[in-house]
């Protein structure tokens, strides 16, 4: 096991290095300087934005939602955030090129919306599907819960 973890490591840093390679080769420094810019630019928003918002999204949803229905709305939250910051590029520049020099041509924000309504709505399946497994077993071979029981709130 330990040389094939070897040879894949080799073979990752090879084609690694066959890509900054021809990265710098066939790509202009300016193009590359602002691919560096952008690269600064998202970590400074992931580390001012976006992590702080999901550790403040994250500690309301612990404090008004139990644990079991906490997980789903968490995982409904990640792929909708997903989904949207891909998103919004093509909707911010839908219509700044001519039908003639675009790729796809169709309308973003109706297909987000269309798209988050799926994810809302699988999210909430999933969860009623865990609540009514949840129901169906005998309280003896039901998982421990880490929802707090009333007994253990005083």
């Amino acid at each position: 096991m330990k040389a094939w973890r070897i040879i894949l490591a080799i073979l990752g840093i090879l084609v690694l290095l066959y890509g900054i390679v021809n990265l710098f080769i066939h790509i202009p420094i300016q193009t590359l300087l602002m691919v560096a810019v952008w690269l600064v630019a998202a970590l400074i928003i992931h580390d001012a934005v976006i992590a702080p918002s999901v550790v403040g999204v994250g500690w309301l949803l612990r404090r008004f939602l139990p644990d079991r229905a906490r997980r789903y709305v968490q995982m409904g939250l990640i792929m909708g955030a997903a989904v949207t910051i891909i998103a919004i590029p093509m909707i911010i520049r839908e219509g700044s090129q001519p039908p003639q020099k675009t790729l796809l041509i169709q309308n973003y924000a109706a297909n987000l919306a269309l798209l988050l309504g799926i994810i809302a709505g699988v999210t909430a399946a999933a969860y009623a599907v865990r609540v009514a497994r949840d129901r169906s077993r005998p309280a003896s071979s039901a998982p421990p819960s880490n929802d707090p029981v009333p007994d253990q709130l005083a």
